[in-house]
C-alpha cells in the first residue's frame, strides 16, 4: 500500500489546522502537507498561492494525490490544475454563487476528468445531504426540507463566512418553493422555531447556504429553505432591523465585515433538518459541542477517507454522493463531541 500524499491548502487556517489534526490522529500512515502563502517551518509546509499558478509546481514535485481546498479560490485555479493533472480534489469553502460556477466549470471539462472532483461546500462540510438520505432514503417522497441553524457569535469563526455575509447581505439569493426559485434576502422572513438541546424557541431568519442549490437542483427536492438564529436574541433582532430598515445598504463593506466578523473562543453549534413527505415529518438534530470548525473538519476528514479508499471511480460528486448515508450517520454519532437526536 502506497502512502497517500494529501495537501490541505489553507492548512494554517482555522478549519485547515483542525482537518490536519483529526486526519493525523485517525490515519497516521497518511503523508500530510499544509499549503499557504507564507513559507512554513518544515518541508511539509508548501507555499501555494491560489492566485499564482506558478506556485503550484510543488504540488507535482511532492507527488500529491489529493488536494483539500479550505481557502477562497475565486478563479478556480486549483480546480483547473487538479483536472489537468488528474489529481483528486475536494473543496469545502464555496458559497452558493461560487459553487455553481465551479460545478459548471467541472461539468464543461467532464470528458477530461480522470480523477475524483468532490464539492463539499454544503453546511458544515456538506453532511446535510447524507443526513437527509439517512432519514428518508426514497428521495422522490420528499416534498420539503428545511434547515435551521443556531450560530453562536462566541464560536471560533473563520474569515470566509463573515466576509461572505458582509459582501452578500444586501443581495437577494434564491430559495425554492415547489421548484419555483424565489428571491429573498438574509435576515428577513422571520419565523419562530423551537431548537433542541435546551436552546428553545428563537426567531430565525433567511440564510444562504449551498444546500439550497444542492437539495433542489441536484437532489430535486421541490421546496428547500434555510434559516438561522444567533445565540444572542438581541443580535438576531438587530440583524432583522438592519435589513428591514436597509441600514446594511448604507454601510461600507469594512463596517459590515467588522459587524459579522466577531469571533469568540469557541462555543457549540447546532443545526436541525426537517424532512417532510406526504405521510410524515421527520427531524434530525445535530449538536457539535466544539463548534463549527470541529464539525466541518471532521466531516471533511470523512470525505477524504472515502475518497482515498479505492472504491470511488473518477467523476464529479457532491460529498453526500460518495458515501452510504448510514456510514456518515454512524461516524458522526460515535464522535465524542457530536450529539445527534432523531424525531419521527
Amino acid at each position: 500500500m502506497m502512502r497517500k500524499n494529501i495537501l490541505v491548502i489553507g492548512g494554517t487556517g482555522l478549519v485547515g489546522k483542525v482537518i490536519l489534526r483529526i486526519l493525523e490522529a485517525r490515519n497516521p500512515d497518511f503523508n500530510l502537507f499544509a499549503g499557504s502563502r507564507q513559507s512554513g517551518k518544515t518541508n511539509k509546509d508548501l507555499i501555494v498561492d491560489v492566485t499564482n499558478p506558478k506556485t503550484f509546481e510543488c504540488i507535482l514535485q511532492n507527488k500529491i494525490d489529493l488536494i483539500v481546498l479550505c481557502t477562497k479560490d475565486s478563479n478556480n485555479e486549483i480546480l483547473q490544475f487538479a483536472i489537468q493533472n488528474k489529481l483528486d480534489y475536494i473543496d469545502i469553502t464555496k458559497p452558493t454563487p461560487d459553487l455553481t460556477i465551479a460545478y459548471d466549470l467541472a461539468r464543461a471539462n467532464n470528458q477530461k476528468i480522470n480523477s475524483r472532483i468532490v464539492f463539499s461546500s454544503g453546511w458544515m462540510g456538506g453532511i446535510v445531504g447524507s443526513l437527509v438520505d439517512f432519514m428518508e432514503p426514497d428521495r422522490h417522497k420528499i416534498q420539503e426540507t428545511n434547515i435551521f441553524i443556531y450560530y453562536s457569535v462566541k464560536d471560533l469563526a473563520g474569515k470566509s463566512s463573515a466576509n461572505f455575509l458582509a459582501e452578500n447581505v444586501c443581495k437577494p439569493f434564491i430559495v425554492y418553493k415547489n421548484n419555483q426559485p424565489q428571491h429573498v434576502k438574509h435576515f428577513l422572513n422571520s419565523e419562530k422555531f423551537n431548537f433542541s438541546f435546551g436552546i428553545g424557541k428563537r426567531q430565525v431568519y433567511n440564510l444562504d447556504v449551498p444546500d439550497l442549490f444542492i437539495l433542489n437542483q441536484i437532489e430535486k427536492i421541490p421546496t428547500v429553505s434555510v434559516k438561522m438564529t444567533y445565540n444572542s436574541k438581541f443580535v438576531t433582532s438587530l440583524m432583522g432591523c438592519f435589513q428591514s430598515l436597509k441600514i446594511f445598504n448604507i454601510m461600507f463593506l469594512k463596517e459590515r465585515q467588522l459587524l459579522f466578523g466577531s469571533s469568540g473562543n469557541g462555543d457549540q453549534t447546532i443545526f436541525e433538518v426537517i424532512i417532510k413527505t406526504q405521510q410524515k415529518t421527520k427531524r434530525i438534530s445535530l449538536q457539535s459541542i466544539k463548534g463549527q470548525a470541529e464539525l466541518t473538519a471532521f466531516s471533511t476528514v470523512l470525505h477524504i477517507e472515502k475518497m482515498l479508499s479505492e472504491t470511488l471511480s473518477g467523476g464529479i460528486y457532491f460529498s453526500h454522493q460518495i458515501h452510504s448515508s448510514k456510514e456518515v450517520y454512524e461516524a458522526l454519532n460515535t464522535y465524542s463531541t457530536i450529539n445527534l437526536k432523531i424525531n419521527e
